[in-house]
């Protein structure tokens, strides 16, 4: 019951984690002055002060661990909410079973025994073979007696 709470509370928390690491990694300013000159030269200095770098830093470290947490917390979670619907299903399954019917010895001595018997396979009979000798090209030999 609290698994359906739960899940979905960290799915929400996974998402806005997820925005704020793309946000964090696009701030920064990559030593060749990338995606971090579109926002504007001086953008997150003004807004976290001369030492920009280092916040964005720890800020990345940080989200990517809370990722990385959430994650691994959601698959097990989620393992568990799935193995707890298999037994539910399956108990449900064991209470709704009907037992089968049970073979009696008067049912098995009116089988008629002739089904119970294998059939007879038709054995191969011989075929004469051709023979390739250069003296009877086109000669068909018969099929030699087996002792």
């Amino acid at each position: 019951m609290w698994l359906s709470i739960l899940i979905p509370i960290l799915l929400v928390i996974l998402v806005v984690v997820c925005l704020l690491l793309l946000l964090v990694v696009l701030m920064q300013r990559p030593r060749s002055e990338g995606l971090g000159a579109a926002f504007g030269s001086g953008m997150t200095e003004n807004i976290f002060g001369a030492q920009t770098s280092s916040v964005l830093t720890k800020a990345t470290v940080y989200l990517g661990a809370i990722f990385f947490g959430v994650t691994l917390l959601l698959t097990f979670l989620t393992a568990k909410q799935s193995l707890e619907r298999r037994a539910g299903v399956l108990e449900s399954e064991a209470k709704n079973a009907k037992p089968l019917p049970s073979a009696t010895p008067s049912a098995v001595a009116s089988s008629s025994p002739a089904a119970a018997t294998p059939q007879a396979t038709p054995t191969a009979t011989p075929q004469p073979t051709i023979s390739a000798s250069p003296s009877a090209s086109n000669a068909v030999e018969s099929p030699r007696p087996t002792p």
